[in-house]
């Protein structure tokens, strides 16, 4: 009897094209990757209406969903309209109080209302922004990663990660994070498995260890 393929849904990071999951292999004869991409998202969207648009990309039931970084907000909030097999928030958030320091004064003086122009023109700030590092010598390696530079997408994107309201971690999803995640420093506590030595783009550069242990997470 033939074995039912399991498939995975991949949501890169703020700003980031799918690319980043290309080092990301799983056993052909059971698993399916599947990738998805941003979408420019409308103005004065929620993103409660741009996960439900989201949802409209995956074309399979009972599906596994990981999102990396602003990946793994909007896939919580897709989980609220989905049946799933599994749910992994990678590189990201439990909740809104695990948001750093300086996004909680964003939220509250709304300065990043004026960020998102400068990141466009500045690849090196974006880098800095998404990935927790500037770029120096890999400025090549991150213009392949951050392709999306859309102003409205990056007004959108930084305001709904700064203003993302979960109270409490979601109870069905795994949650993966690096000790070194220099965006997100404080998401290492709690029901969560701590990579060691892994940094914001563990995706990339970690691959080894997500396609060594996602197939038995998957299965378990």
């Amino acid at each position: 009897m033939q074995q039912e393929i399991i498939h995975v849904y991949l949501m890169p990071g703020l700003a980031a094209n799918p690319i980043i999951f290309e080092h990301i292999k799983l056993p052909e004869d059971q698993f399916k990757i599947h990738w998805l991409e941003w979408m420019i998202p409308d103005k004065k969207e929620t993103l409660e209406s741009y996960a439900k648009r989201m949802i409209l990309n995956i074309e399979h039931d009972n599906v596994v969903l990981l999102g990396v970084s602003f990946g793994g907000i909007l896939v919580q909030e897709m989980s609220k309209y989905l049946v799933l097999k599994k749910l992994f928030v990678v590189s990201s958030v439990k909740s809104m109080h695990e948001l750093p320091k300086r996004m909680k004064v964003m939220k509250y003086t709304k300065a990043y209302k004026i960020l998102p122009t400068q990141l466009v023109s500045n690849i090196d700030v974006l880098a800095k922004y998404a990935f927790g590092e500037t770029i120096i010598k890999r400025i090549e390696l991150y213009k392949k990663y951050l392709s999306v530079s859309n102003k409205q997408y990056l007004d959108w994107a930084i305001e709904n990660v700064i203003e993302w309201d979960q109270e409490k971690p979601n109870k069905d999803a795994i949650y993966i994070h690096g000790d070194k995640d220099a965006v997100f420093p404080n998401s290492c506590t709690g029901d969560v498995i701590v990579i060691k030595g892994g940094s914001h783009i563990m995706v990339i550069n970690k691959y080894k260890w997500f396609n060594e242990n996602l197939p038995k997470l998957i299965l378990q």
